[in-house]
Order: C-alpha cells, then sequence, then structure tokens
C-alpha cells in the first residue's frame, strides 16, 4: 500500500500539469499500468538474467547506492528552482503541437512538474559516469538538471543540449555558469529545425535522452535521425514511454528497429543498446 501510494504522488507529480492537453492517460490508468509493471518486471536485483551486460548495469548502475559529491551540487540547484517563484514567459513546442502557444509559469512549477526526478537524474549520471560518453545529446534541456548530472558525470564528455524555450533557455545558461560547467553546448530553437544541424556536427551519439516530443511521429522521427550517428556503445534513453498510446507505441517501434539489440524498460524511462553481443534481441523489464 506504501509503494503504490509513493507510486501515485509520483505520478501526479510527474503528468499531473505537464502534458495536460496532449491525449495523456489519466492518473487512473497510469496507477494500474504502473501496478501490472511492478507485479510483472522482474525484481531489479538481477535474478535470472543471463546476459553478463545487463547483469552488470543492474547490479552496478541501477542498484548502485553511492551517494556521490555530485548529487549534492545538482540537488541544490533543484531547491533553489523549486524555491523561485520568477515567472517567465515560455514558447510551447512540445508534444507535437504545430504552433507556439505563450504561457506564464513560475520556475518553481516548471521544476516541479517538468523536470526529472532525482532517482532517474542520477541514474543517467551513473550510466554517464560508468559508460563513459564522449558525446551526448540531449533533446529537452529544461531548466538543465538532467543535463547537469550528464555533465558533471565526466567532465569529458560533450553534452549537446536541446531546448525549444528562450525563456528556459535562459534560465538553464544561468545554471550552467552557476554550477561552472564547461562541457555544455545548448542549442535553442524548435527540434525539427535544429536537430539535423546539431546531429551533423557531432562524429557519433554516445548517450543521447530523448525527453523533447512526446508523440508518436516525432520522437520515432527523432530517433530514426539519431540512428546515424550510433556505434556499437550507443546508448539512446526514452523519456515518458508509458504515458500515452502514442508513446507506448513510438516505443514498440523503436525497441523492433534492426539496429536495437537490447531494451530496459523502467516504466518512467526505456533504455535501447546497440551492442553487437545480444545475437539476438532482448527485452527487459525491470523494477526500479
Amino acid at each position: 500500500m506504501r509503494q503504490m501510494i509513493k507510486m501515485n504522488m509520483l505520478i501526479h507529480s510527474r503528468f499531473g500539469k505537464k502534458y495536460s492537453d496532449c491525449h495523456m492517460y489519466s492518473p487512473l490508468q497510469l496507477a494500474f499500468k504502473y501496478l501490472s509493471y511492478y507485479l510483472t518486471a522482474s525484481n531489479g536485483k538481477g535474478h535470472g538474467i543471463h546476459s553478463p551486460f545487463v547483469f552488470h548495469f543492474i547490479t552496478k548502475i541501477l542498484n548502485d547506492k553511492t551517494y556521490y559529491p555530485e548529487y549534492t551540487v545538482v540537488e541544490n540547484l533543484r531547491q533553489k528552482l523549486l524555491d523561485d517563484k520568477t515567472i517567465i514567459t515560455i514558447e510551447d513546442l512540445g508534444a507535437g503541437s504545430s504552433t507556439s502557444r505563450t504561457n506564464q509559469r513560475t520556475i518553481s512549477s516548471i521544476t516541479k512538474n517538468a523536470v526529472k526526478q532525482k532517482k532517474y537524474s542520477q541514474l543517467l549520471f551513473r550510466m554517464a559516469k560508468e559508460y563513459k560518453p564522449k558525446a551526448i545529446l540531449e533533446l529537452g534541456t529544461s531548466l538543465a538538471i538532467t543535463t547537469s548530472y550528464l555533465a558533471l558525470a565526466n567532465d569529458r564528455s560533450e553534452v549537446t543540449t536541446m531546448e525549444g524555450s528562450k525563456a528556459i533557455a535562459r534560465v538553464a545558461k544561468e545554471n550552467f555558469k552557476t554550477l561552472q560547467l564547461q562541457n555544455v553546448k545548448l542549442i535553442e530553437g524548435n527540434f525539427d529545425d535544429k536537430l539535423s544541424s546539431a546531429i551533423s556536427q557531432l562524429l557519433s551519439i554516445d548517450l543521447a535522452f530523448i525527453d523533447g516530443n512526446h508523440r508518436k511521429e516525432p520522437t520515432e522521427r527523432y530517433f530514426n535521425q539519431l540512428l546515424s550517428k550510433t556505434n556499437n556503445d550507443s546508448i539512446f534513453i526514452f523519456d515518458d514511454i508509458h504515458w500515452s498510446k502514442e508513446m507506448e507505441n513510438a516505443w514498440q517501434t523503436i525497441k523492433t528497429n534492426e539496429k536495437v539489440r537490447c531494451s530496459i524498460d523502467l516504466f518512467f524511462i526505456g533504455i535501447i543498446f546497440f551492442r553487437n553481443e545480444f545475437k539476438e534481441k532482448q527485452h527487459f523489464t525491470i523494477r526500479f
């Protein structure tokens, strides 16, 4: 019961306002979906996992309980943003919208409703720390919490992050200055206009975090564009893979792409790998 209450709070926090007009599942539907996931997923301890790579991921990265000093740095920033009642006017380019809309929101509300939770942000940090990607691409900077985690994981990584809202991008840039991050490049503008150019400037994409437009067609299109720069060690992470039927369909399409060798479903995020060591496709749903 305690787990279900906690999960309901997380669902309301994550989805309650962020995409209220975009055909997302209702909180009740999401709760039932999460319950099904929780009851049927692998237990998250690595039991019964025969792949050495996935077993290592579960035991050494997913379940790493180390509290790294960088966590404090970014969570202090998160708390500062949660306390910030400054109102900004943002352009809403996400979730498949064909036209920009203007909204006034506080930095505090954006942080609460549109920024990745600590649990998942810190998992991204651990993945970047373990796999040491040279080139990281993030679609959806928001206020720079996940970007900062990715940049701090390895100062030799070059992080390219993209944000559609100019107002939010300005706040993100200030946050980069506050944390003195030197390995981040922010590109402003609609992904549809800017992504091809951003990809062309990269020799490869070693890690990508896709948290921008939560509709099926754009998500699949961005994935196909990113594929041109993958390598054997590339890792793609997709946000909110179960928040709507469209995103679930997109996730299924991505999983079945011939280049994808392994997928891991953590309910709120999905991870794919391209490693040739997987002679046959392997798909895992793991409790996290």
